[in-house]
């Protein structure tokens, strides 16, 4: 009866935890690089627990996907000044908070490769916690040292527009790349074990990070310019550079980013995002922020004429330019107003890896795309 009964609780605790797709094995490590799913749970009230059928992500999507690490970003928008920014990522690092402590038996905070490690193998999420924008430091690098003692695990330099030190892909530059300050930035976040994150940077601030790290480098949430003339796609010589500091893109699933069709609503509406300047602070701030989202389509987004196998191909490309230690995924849920056919949601993440896979690429290759090399970057950048 025992020798039945071991077999049978292992088999249905795979299955419950998506951790297995099809009859092939799937890495236990499953690395989403990055999701703005925080601004449902402050915005909207949302329950990270139950499944919802707004957005892309919530627990029972992440287990059906199989997807074990997920990066939770603090996506504070650009129009929110210094101070206010600061306290309007501390509110989304206390929802992130109030998750972990409603549903410790399902999901826990993870600040180095070791604790990722031990988290799933306990068949439990671990969540990495990222910021999006350098100006959310307030220009304080006390604040930077701060918010990484809160278990912030990395921070891209700029979001979509440029701050006091670092340029944005999509907007005027202002630095010629990285100021003096800017550069400290980096050597600080080597020093303390944080993440430098390019995604959204301009590309001489691209350049300039990576000159100054000394550490490997990620772009979280980054597609090919190759396959779509965007500002935030990265070339090719980009994808090679970052090769050779030792750094991964995870690619992005905008359907603006990997379809050209797509590409034009998304230039519209970067340009409004950047436009808006505001006197506001406090609750008033955040509603209108909240009335933002709303508009912006991030809250619902539509499919848009990209497919799954528009990712494909921009994985393929990334492949074959930087190679394949340095490619994985960063989809981008919850912060994009379209999303390809097939890949909807995070649940549709089996899709993808069935996609890989009828493509001839390999178990080990498929690992790594999955997970391994973002791994290999926290172990590298945190020393655990």
């Amino acid at each position: 009866m025992i020798r039945r009964t071991i077999p049978i609780l292992i088999i249905l605790s795979i299955v419950g935890f998506a951790l297995r797709s099809f009859a092939d094995t799937t890495p236990l490590i499953v690395v989403d690089a990055h999701n703005d799913t925080v601004q449902n749970l402050i915005l909207e009230g949302a329950d990270f627990g139950r499944r919802s059928s707004q957005g892309g992500i919530d627990l029972p999507r992440l287990r059906e996907g199989g997807v074990t690490v997920p990066f939770f970003a603090a996506n504070v928008p650009v129009f929110y000044p210094e101070a206010e920014a600061v306290r309007r990522t501390l509110d989304y690092r206390d929802a992130m908070q109030r998750v972990f402590d409603q549903y410790p038996n399902d999901i826990e905070l993870a600040t180095s490769a070791r604790q990722i490690e031990k988290i799933v193998a306990n068949m439990k999420i671990a969540a990495v916690l990222t910021i999006e924008g350098g100006h959310q430091i307030g220009d304080d690098l006390a604040v930077l040292r701060t918010f990484r003692r809160l278990g912030f695990l990395s921070m891209t330099l700029t979001h979509f527009k440029g701050n006091h030190w670092a340029d944005s892909a999509t907007s005027a530059p202002l630095h010629n790349g990285l100021t003096e300050f800017g550069r400290d930035v980096v050597r600080e976040m080597n020093r303390i074990g944080m993440i430098v994150d390019v995604s959204h940077v301009s590309d001489k601030t691209f350049y300039d990070a990576l000159a100054v790290s000394k550490k490997p480098v990620i772009a979280s949430h980054s597609s090919c310019r190759a396959l779509v003339d965007f500002p935030r796609n990265m070339d090719d010589n980009m994808l090679r550079t970052l090769a050779k500091n030792g750094g991964v893109v995870g690619i992005n699933f905008y359907a603006a980013y990997v379809n050209e069709q797509d590409a034009d609503g998304a230039r519209k509406l970067i340009s409004a995002v950047n436009a808006v300047d505001t006197n506001l602070a406090g609750p008033v701030l955040d509603a209108y922020a909240a009335k933002q989202r709303v508009d912006s389509g991030e809250a619902n987004p539509a499919v848009g004429h990209a497919s799954i196998n528009d990712v494909v191909a921009c994985i393929e490309h990334a492949v074959k330019v930087a190679g394949i230690d340095h490619v994985g995924i960063g989809a981008d849920f919850d912060g994009i107003p379209s999303v390809p056919h097939g890949l909807e949601d995070i649940s549709k993440m089996p899709a993808l890896w069935k996609a890989l896979r009828s493509r001839g690429y390999s178990e080990p290759d498929i690992h790594k795309i999955m997970g391994a090399n973002f791994l290999r970057v926290i172990r590298e950048v945190v020393g655990e």
